[in-house]
């Protein structure tokens, strides 16, 4: 789909092509909602480690759009445990709440260039008439094709749903599952602004992803399944989307994934059984079978052990 697009954007975007031609780039984007738990950490450790053996640099970016699930100095923190950890990035970090006018002018190109359309389907109603599908409701297509209209109606806006075209969305997974998946029947039209006015993870991702040059997402398997909408927007914008490593997550004594919501913990517990960095690296790097159980060895120690082909590999049998 060929989107008009102001020249502004035009010129980002060619500028992050040439940052592509200059070498790799790798990122870690949590998201400020409280502390990094371990396995926030690891996928951190992992993203670092991608990007330093890629001989690529290693951006920093917090996803603290979503205002009220932001936690006070939980940027500050993060930015402490990475680098106690010593797992060190390039520039300032980048915080998308900085971006907004980045991410509006691609929404305002969508719309214009008929990409999005206006949706007034209510969570109860998607609830009550949308089958889950591998991690999320399947959108039926209510407003597809009605005139519900951009503008307020009871004092509420729609939300600005993506019109996905039946077909594959493809993408380059190196660790996970293979890149692909049907666009009409797996994904379906996602949300992209919601109808208070939030951007979605979906846009603001693939956008900050293209624009930042990213050549490389590693990340938890959990979010392989996103990877399709955010190939979706970068095909909108006439990119491929990164390269993708969805990495095995870190689970609990109970086979269930280490989550904030569930209160997961980070590194404090660990500095309360006398752990050092170097106690905490041995231990995240032994989860993955990188280095024996018990080693104690710093982040670039760790990273002169290995090499990006031992890493895929050993990844990739954790899958």
């Amino acid at each position: 789909m060929g989107l008009d697009l102001p020249s502004r954007l035009e010129a980002l975007i060619e500028a992050a092509d040439q940052r592509r031609l200059q070498g790799p780039t790798g990122r870690f984007a949590p998201s400020p909602s409280g502390p990094l738990h371990l396995g926030n950490l690891r996928t951190a450790l992992l993203a670092w480690l991608q990007a330093r053996l890629s001989g690529g640099r290693f951006l920093l970016r917090h996803d603290d759009l979503d205002r009220p699930r932001q936690r006070p100095g939980a940027i500050e923190s993060i930015e402490a445990d990475l680098s106690w950890l010593g797992i060190s990035w390039d520039g300032p970090p980048v915080r998308q709440s900085e971006r907004t006018g980045l991410y509006a002018s691609v929404l305002s190109a969508l719309r214009r260039g008929g990409a999005l359309y206006p949706c007034r389907c209510s969570r109860r109603m998607l609830a009550d008439g949308a089958a889950p599908h591998g991690g999320w409701p399947l959108y039926p297509g209510t407003c597809r094709d009605r005139e519900v209209g951009w503008g307020p109606v009871d004092g509420r806006l729609p939300s600005w749903r993506l019109r996905l075209e039946p077909g594959p969305l493809r993408w380059r997974e190196e660790i996970g599952a293979r890149g692909c998946l049907e666009a009409a029947t797996e994904v379906g039209d996602v949300v992209l602004r919601r109808a208070d006015g939030v951007l979605a993870y979906h846009l603001t991702s693939a956008v900050d992803d293209l624009l930042l040059a990213v050549t490389t997402v590693v990340r938890g398997a959990d979010l392989w399944r996103s990877t399709a909408p955010q190939v979706a927007v970068s095909e909108c914008l006439g990119r491929p989307f990164a390269t993708t490593w969805h990495g095995p997550l870190w689970l609990d004594e109970a086979g269930e994934r280490l989550a904030k919501r569930q209160g997961a913990p980070g590194l404090e517990p660990l500095r309360q059984e006398g752990l050092d960095a170097a106690g905490v690296i041995g231990r995240m790097a032994a989860s993955l079978d990188l280095v024996p159980a018990g080693s104690r060895l710093s982040a670039v120690e760790l990273l002169q052990d290995l090499n990006l082909s031992r890493l895929k590999a050993q990844l990739r049998r954790r899958i």
